[in-house]
């Protein structure tokens, strides 16, 4: 019945009879941009592809405040590189950029840029986490109040990083417990979501008096936005981070699904996020959509190719690890390919249960999606959505946006201070996808020059 109504649906709002219609990602749809936004983006996506700059973005950036001056600098980098990326620093800037997205078919999914890297031994200590939970709980109001400005509605959707609300190094605590075979039972995400209910005292064998009650302090804090969340209709997009917190990160995620993913609830509420350059994460995800359908638990799923390939595989190198990424670009490709259809067929089974986010770039992916969608009968604006990155792949994004389909854009914010430090390291590491958007630039490039000689 399901299925059927989701046929439905689609027949009602999807292309025309004569058969699927594949998208054209040819910078048709760069009208909607002003010239000087798309004379900024071919100027920023130039100076990210070239690789001294990311590499030593920190160090360049520091130089400019010293000999440019703090005022300069940051006029410069708002001009630029934050203009590009950045939605603002104020909530008004916030909706101001909003409002414009939503103008071109755009939904926004807000990231709040805080986190703690592994190891770091600067931001430590329960004042630090209680003061990202204040954020996070803005953010949560923040997506919600988007809501009231004019243009596509749809879920409402929000990054968080699990990091920024409990240590890196309880994290991988955790995973060298949960990957042993005999883990004790309270690490399991029944024990935990019972702990995240009661607030009561809860104690893990293996860790000791410090660790476990910071395991509830980052309990209370994982469920007081998830609760806040669901009493304003925003759903939590966990990000994935390194294989060494991954599996932690996992049975918090799957805690939190116990709870608010249930029938009673109308979720998914709490998505987890799937890497697909890791060798394991086809089986993986099988096996968890496969869990939450037979314990009868909505399934909400980012899929990402990953950004921490390089990293993951000099850690491994160091530690006489297996390495766990894909051997190269088409491995991976294949293993988001596979994913993708796991994902699909499961969607079109189970319809508003199960959602997904194709978070991806790659013009033949995003193709890939929209077809099997046309042939499985997932309606446009239904259980999946698109996913880019603000400033990036906009030619992909506008053209999808315009064709129905829902389209949303990571949409970091804040001050410069606490923002130009992020961009940075994600663009250290997505340094494949900033140095392989040649296409985008050829086509920025491509309107400028239409627009300069005045041709139709």
């Amino acid at each position: 019945m399901m299925l059927w109504t989701c046929r439905v649906l689609y027949s009602q709002a999807g292309p025309s009879a004569r058969g699927w219609q594949p998208l054209s990602f040819d910078g048709a749809a760069f009208h909607l941009k002003g010239t000087g936004e798309l004379t900024r983006a071919l100027l920023v996506l130039r100076l990210c592809a070239w690789p001294p700059l990311v590499t030593h973005g920190l160090v360049l950036q520091a130089w400019s405040q010293r000999f440019l001056g703090s005022r300069l600098s940051g006029a410069l980098l708002r001009a630029s590189v934050y203009g590009q990326f950045v939605a603002g620093e104020t909530a008004e800037e916030v909706r101001g950029c909003v409002q414009q997205l939503q103008t071109q078919g755009l939904r926004p999914l807000l990231a709040v840029p805080i986190e703690e890297e592994p190891d770091s031994a600067v931001k430590t200590g329960e004042a630090w986490y209680e003061g990202n939970l204040s954020v996070m709980l803005r953010c949560v109001d923040l997506s919600r109040g988007l809501l009231a400005t004019p243009g596509p509605t749809g879920n409402i959707l929000m990054q968080l990083k699990v990091t920024a609300l409990t240590s890196s190094r309880l994290c991988k605590e955790l995973t060298s417990w949960v990957r042993r075979p005999g883990a004790p039972l309270e690490l399991s995400p029944e024990r935990l979501a019972e702990a995240m209910d009661s607030g009561r005292g809860f104690q893990v064998p293996c860790l000791n008096a410090e660790q476990n009650q910071h395991l509830q302090s980052s309990l209370r804090r994982l469920q007081q936005v998830a609760q806040h969340a669901r009493a304003q209709n925003v759903r939590l997009l966990v990000d994935a981070e390194y294989t060494s917190l991954n599996p932690a990160l996992s049975l918090l995620v799957a805690a939190l699904a116990m709870r608010w993913n249930s029938p009673k609830e109308g979720g998914p509420w709490v998505w987890n996020t799937y890497q697909a350059y890791l060798k394991d994460t086809y089986e993986r995800l099988r096996r968890d959509a496969e869990a939450a359908d037979r314990s009868g638990l909505a399934f909400g799923v980012k899929l990402v190719r990953g950004a921490y390939m390089d990293k993951e595989r000099k850690m491994a190198l160091l530690q006489g690890a297996k390495d766990p990424t894909q051997p190269d670009y088409e491995a991976t490709r294949q293993s988001y390919s596979r994913c993708l259809e796991l994902m699909l067929t499961h969607v079109s089974h189970r319809g508003p249960a199960c959602q997904l986010m194709v978070a991806s770039h790659n013009e033949k992916t995003v193709c890939q999606a929209t077809k099997r969608m046309w042939e499985l009968g997932i309606p446009l604006d239904g259980p999946v959505c698109f996913g880019q990155l603000l400033g990036m792949c906009d030619h992909v994004s506008l053209a999808l946006g315009q064709a129905g389909y829902a389209v949303y854009k990571s949409i970091p914010y804040g001050s410069l201070e606490e923002v130009i430090p992020y961009l940075i390291r994600r663009a250290q590491e997505n340094r494949s996808v900033l140095q392989g958007a040649r296409r985008e630039r050829e086509l920025l490039s491509q309107e400028l020059w239409r627009r300069l000689l005045g041709r139709a």
